[in-house]
């Protein structure tokens, strides 16, 4: 059985355009604390959730990497655990195209991430314990009534994918 090659595309490390990321502050009184994640007047319209939803990942374990076609994502993460999150501009007409971003978040980097359609992007636990993570994305899952095909591209299922988490 031949082998499988690893695709081999140089990556330029920096900044993404249309990739937002901003603090998430935690308001602290005796009863324990809150965050804001998104506010409207803070958020460009093309990218108000239409749902959300939380998961917990094990130490060590990285969720994607993948890509959306109509989808844009906002993940918070802000603890448990500290999570490293990736990304890569897969979008040809873009002028960061075939740029890649890797940054720590969540309980010492209390962070959001805005992830445009066309971004490749994946996390990975890499604290000690569960980490949380809540994702707020503009599209319906499996859009009205879970009756559309899935909009996610799974480079982690190919072998030869060019998009590392590690």
């Amino acid at each position: 059985m031949a082998e499988t090659q690893k695709s081999t595309i140089e990556f330029t490390e920096g900044e993404i355009k249309d990739v937002v990321v901003y603090q998430l502050k935690k308001y602290h009184d005796d009863r324990g604390w809150l965050a804001e994640l998104f506010r409207h007047d803070e958020l460009a319209e093309e990218f108000f959730p239409v749902m959300s939803y939380i998961s917990f990942t094990k130490p060590g374990i990285a969720r994607g990497p993948h890509e959306h076609v109509d989808q844009a994502d906002l993940f918070c993460f802000i603890g448990p655990s500290t999570f490293n999150m990736r990304m890569w501009d897969n979008r040809p007409d873009s002028p960061t195209f075939n740029h890649m971003m890797s940054f720590n978040a969540g309980i010492d980097e209390p962070l959001a991430v805005v992830v445009p359609k066309g971004v490749v992007h994946g996390y990975k636990n890499i604290g000690d314990t569960d980490g949380m993570v809540i994702n707020c994305p503009n599209r319906l899952y499996m859009g009205e009534g879970k009756k559309e095909p899935i909009d996610e591209i799974r480079h982690e299922d190919d072998p030869a994918t060019p998009y590392r988490m590690d």
